[in-house]
Parts: C-alpha cells; structure tokens; sequence
C-alpha cells in the first residue's frame, strides 16, 4: 500500500530532468501519508518520464522490495495495492521460466506484465494502481483494480504534461487547478451523492480525471498534448449469469470462496486487524479468520451510549463469542470540532455523513494500537442485497415474474421482521413498466437538483445538470446491485476507505470484493440473497455456524452510525455551518437570504453537512 505519482514530459533535456525532478518530489511528499516507510525516485534516460514514490511496507518489508522497481532492463513500475494470489501466480511464472530476486508482489507483477502483457491484469486478484513504463516502447501503462478499491487520478497541465497520482492534492502540488465541477457540486447539495454513473473517469473537479475501475490505459510518450489516452476496460460483472445451484451446494461454494478470499487477504509480514461494527458482514469475516488462523484478530469499534442506533452489545458479544481483544472508542460532537477539516483534507471529494468521520477515528484507533493492515467488510451489503432500499426491489421481480404465492410470503415475513412496508401502485407499475419508473427517477432527481431553495437561482441556470442525471432501468435484483456496485454507492465508500486507512498509513482488505465470489453471488437467484424475511440470507445461512445466533440472524442494519443529528445541534457546530453558508454565498453558490443563522438547525442538517463539507474543500 503506498503512494505514487508521475509525469510524462513532451521534451527532454538537463533543465527539464531537473524542473520534472522537482515537481515529482513535490508530488509525492504531498502524499507522504499514504507510504510512511520509504520514498524513491527514478526517470528515463532521456529525461521524458518521471516516477515517484512513497512505501507503506506490508509484504516482503525489506529494501528489496523498494520501488520504482526494474525488470529486464525494460520495464519500470511504481505500484499502490496489494495482489492477494501473488504466491500462485510467482509459481506459475517459474514454471514459464521466471527467476525472482524479491519476495514481493511488485516482482510478480512485472514477471506478469512481461509474460502476459496488458492481459496481465485479468489474472491479478487484488486491490491496485500502478504504472508501468516500457522503455523500449516508450509506452505508459496504467490499470485499477476492478473495484476501484485504490485510487488513480490524471491531468494534463498547461504545459502539455502529462500527470498521474494516487491522490488529487499529488496533481494540485503539481499545478493543476483545483476548480469544482459547479454540476457535481448541484448533485451533492441535493442528493448527498458525488458523481455522475455514465461519467466514470469524471472527478468532482474540472479537467482531473480517474482510471475508471476494471479498466487500463495506456498512452505513447510521444503522444500529442491533451490527447485521450487509449482506454480499456478488462473486466466487467455479468448479472445475466445464472446458476443451478440447491441453496445447500451455494453454501458450500460460497464457503469455499469467501473463506480462500479471507485466507489470501491475510497473508501479511506486519500485523493484521479487523474492523468490527457487530453487525453480520465484519462478525463474519471475524469468524472465519479465527477458523484459518486459528487465533483471533484484535478488533476496532465505535460505540455511541445512549444512542437508540448504537451497536455495542453485539460488538461485544462477537468479542466474547471469538475471545476477540476489542479496542473501541466512543466519540461524541467533539470530533467534528477537532477531526472533520483533517478528514476532509484527506477525502479530497465530498462525503455523505458524519459516519465518514467515525471510520477515520477507528482506523486511527488501529494504527495507534500498532496494526497496519485491517480486514473490513466493506461490499457485502451491494453483494448480498443488505440495504432496506433492496426488498422494494426484489419484490417488485417477484411480481413482475408472477411469483404471487413468493412475493406476499416474502412481504409478510420482511413485515414480521421490522421493515417498514411502503409498498402501492406505483411499486406495482414500475415492477410491469421499468422504463416508464426509470424516466420517472430520473425526472425526480433532476426536480430535486433543480428545487433546492438555499441555491443562489443563476448559478442554478447556469450549471443544472441536464443529460449527465442517469436511473438505472431496473428489471430485476441484479439490476439495482449492479448499479450500486459498479456506479453508484460503491465507489463512494471505496474512496471513504481508501483516504481514511491511508490518512493514518494502514491497509485496508475487504475480503467480499473478490472477482470470482462477486460473480458466483451474482449467478445466484435473488431469493437467496434476500428470503424468509431476512437480507443476506445465503450469507447467513452459510457461517451460522460461527456466531451467534443473536449475531447471525440480527434484524438492524447500522455500522458505525453515529447521533449525527444531535451532533449537529451544538453550538460551535452551528458557528461552523453559518461560516459556511457564509463562505458558500460568497462564492455565489447560495444565495444571499440563504446565509442567516434562523435557516441552520431547522430539521435542514442534511444540506447543512453538505455546505460545510463543500466549505472545506480545495477550490
């Protein structure tokens, strides 16, 4: 897990090695966070390409495992990531004729990348970004991870350079502006949400760009300034797939899977975590590590007394349950105050709520306690169905296939089981015409972009999003899941992630994001990810062995969510978000009778987090 950035120059030459020097030094100290155990620096022959580096040590921690890292006097790679079947794939490089000097998963990325070419990536089964660069073709190679678990942005600059990083302030110390998308910014203060679905290499800022995840680029040295880089995508969920499987052979499968996932994103030379919210997906992996180790992890939580949404007791019962060590902490209004402006310095791009910030003090609980890599369940709530939001839509492909004696049982059972029936006619149509309630979410989200009082009305003219607003046409369970994962909520929590682990210079492994278990859940029919009234059902079926039942078969669905509500009741939480309103109304994104103190704490505290969070941001 580290932190990387680089340039490509159009001209070379001493003046220009030292100036691209320099500024990837900048660029990289910038993100000094993300790789507390080294920094390295490397550049071409002819002075044009520019890497650098900064090294959080997991596996093989000894300086041969330093980067930028040269294979066969050809390529040269700097690498952010773990690749969790390394092992497996430096055997199958041997066989080929492969010679290691390392024990590390750079080397065999490169052996890979020799042997397999730009394909390399569809064997890798990890989190990562990385660039290589072929000398001998003077050729850019840049991929991501097929979840987007690690981040890879890039810019040119007004010099015709071309520029990439881990993170956005590496391309801002570099000299690319920090200018907001004003639509980007509409879609934030209206929805809590950060990017456009059918935009995936778009940022929240103009003219920064992402390596979509599942995709590679690359881009010839020579290439012309502003010029697209080619663009492929390696990798894609297929929600058509369908198996044949008895619910019993799934649990087997699923056991196989989700255990060897567990079992490879533990293998570690520093000491390893997890992050435990009590609820189903961490308790889980929890279990199964004791089950391959056969020692439990020390664990880290957030408890929040008195709170009606606070999961201490089933914390503590998977404690005591796995003989699990549990560290916790117990914020409170106070970490706003000292924490939200370093968090959001490290999250770069809006964030949603203040459960974003009670992620970042737990993982600094876990690097304080000397743990630098955590397991976390990020994934399975996408994967298996686990949001409220998610029955509506099964049961709406219960009745869309006919499956009338299914879908008032399952209906029935969900209501036993504490959820909220809001179901009427118009669930009932959207499930007979999806592309009639595809055009009808799209026309709400656009009429809630668009009815925002606090926005200042020009700026609302001016910058309303019209073609880049986008509902999926849902058909079917999959559909909606498909679109969380690879569109919509996914890559939002995938960046919560990254940023906050990094911030305090640990790892995160989120075991369920495994291609080939995502595909197998994907395969399975809808009722055995949501049945008898539960969500997750295959996967509770399958480790409820493990835990307790208390554990295994709870109703609620939180993790980590905090009183945010009465935190935003304070009064020096108040001062801060009339500064922002202030702030933001001086730019002219609200308008000026929005920026009175009467409008803040008026059951409005959702918009005022949004206007403080975009107060705080760069540009």
């Amino acid at each position: 897990m580290c932190g990387i950035a680089g340039i490509i120059a159009q001209t070379g030459g001493n003046v220009e090695v030292h100036t691209e020097s320099t500024l990837v030094r900048k660029m990289i100290r910038s993100i000094g966070h993300r790789g507390p155990d080294g920094e390295a620096y490397w550049n071409s022959t002819d002075g044009r390409t520019f890497f650098g580096h900064r090294r959080l040590a997991i596996i093989d921690t000894s300086p041969a495992g330093t980067q930028p890292m040269h294979f066969a006097g050809r390529f040269t790679i700097v690498y952010n990531g773990e690749l969790y079947n390394f092992i497996e794939l430096r055997s199958e490089l041997r066989e080929a004729g492969y010679d290691f000097h390392t024990q590390s998963d750079t080397e065999v990325i490169l052996a890979a990348f020799d042997c397999y070419g730009e394909a390399c990536v569809e064997r890798f089964d990890g989190m990562f970004a990385f660039a290589i660069w072929d000398d001998q073709a003077k050729r850019l190679y840049l991929a991501r991870d097929r979840f987007g678990e690690k981040p890879l942005y890039f810019a040119w600059s007004a010099e015709g350079k071309f520029i990439f990083a881990s993170e956005m302030k590496a391309l801002w110390a570099a000299g690319i502006p920090a200018e907001m998308d004003e639509s980007q910014v509409l879609l934030f203060t209206a929805t809590g949400n950060t990017g456009f679905p059918l935009q995936n290499s778009s940022t929240f800022y103009k003219d920064i760009r992402q390596v979509p995840a599942g995709h590679y680029l690359t881009m010839q040295s020579t290439v012309e300034e502003n010029a697209e880089p080619e663009m492929y995508r390696y990798w894609d969920i297929d929600k058509t797939a369908t198996s044949r499987m008895t619910p019993e052979e799934a649990m087997v499968k699923l056991d196989e899977l989700l255990s060897r996932s567990v079992r490879q994103r533990l293998r570690s030379d520093v000491p390893v975590g997890l992050s435990l919210s009590g609820g189903v997906d961490s308790s889980s992996l929890a279990a199964l590590a004791k089950r391959i180790s056969g020692t439990s992890l020390e664990s880290f939580s957030a408890g929040f007394p008195g709170f009606e949404k606070d999961e201490t007791e089933f914390i503590d019962e998977v404690s005591r349950y796995l003989g699990t060590a549990n560290h916790r902490i117990n914020p409170d209004h106070s970490i706003l105050a000292d924490d939200f402006e370093r968090m959001m310095y490290h999250q770069e791009q809006p964030v949603g709520s203040a459960s974003v910030l009670v992620q970042y003090k737990v993982y600094q609980l876990a690097a304080n306690a000397g743990i630098k890599v955590l397991l976390d369940g990020q994934g399975a709530d996408e994967l298996f169905a686990g949001y409220q939001p998610y029955i509506h839509w099964f049961l709406q492909e219960t009745w869309r296939k006919g499956d009338w004696t299914q879908h008032y049982y399952e209906k029935a059972e969900f209501r036993k089981n504490g959820w909220k029936d809001t179901t009427g006619l118009k669930n009932y149509l959207a499930a007979i015409f999806p592309h009639v309630a595809q055009e009808s979410l799209i026309r709400r989200q656009k009429k809630l972009i668009s009815n925002q009082p606090d926005i200042n009305p020009e700026y609302l003219k001016a910058y309303m999003p019209e073609a880049e607003v986008y509902k999926p046409l849902v058909t079917s369970l999959n559909d909606i899941l498909y679109f969380d994962i690879s569109m919509a909520r996914l890559p939002e929590l995938l960046r919560y992630a990254d940023r906050n682990s990094m911030a305090h210079g640990i790892e995160v492994r989120l075991p369920y994001l495994q291609a080939e278990l995502v595909q197998f859940v994907f395969s399975l029919p809808a009722a055995f990810k949501l049945n008898e009234g539960y969500t997750k059902w295959i996967l509770r079926k399958t480790i409820g062995n493990l835990l307790p039942e208390k554990i295994t078969w709870q109703k609620r669905k939180i993790a980590f969510e905090p009183p945010q509500r009465s935190w935003m009741d304070h009064p020096s939480v108040k001062a801060q978000i009339i500064s922002a309103r202030e702030k933001l109304a001086s730019k002219g994104i609200l308008s000026r009778k929005a920026n009175v103190k009467t409008n803040t704490g008026n059951g409005n505290w959702e918009s005022d987090w949004r206007y403080w969070v975009l107060s705080v941001l760069p540009g």
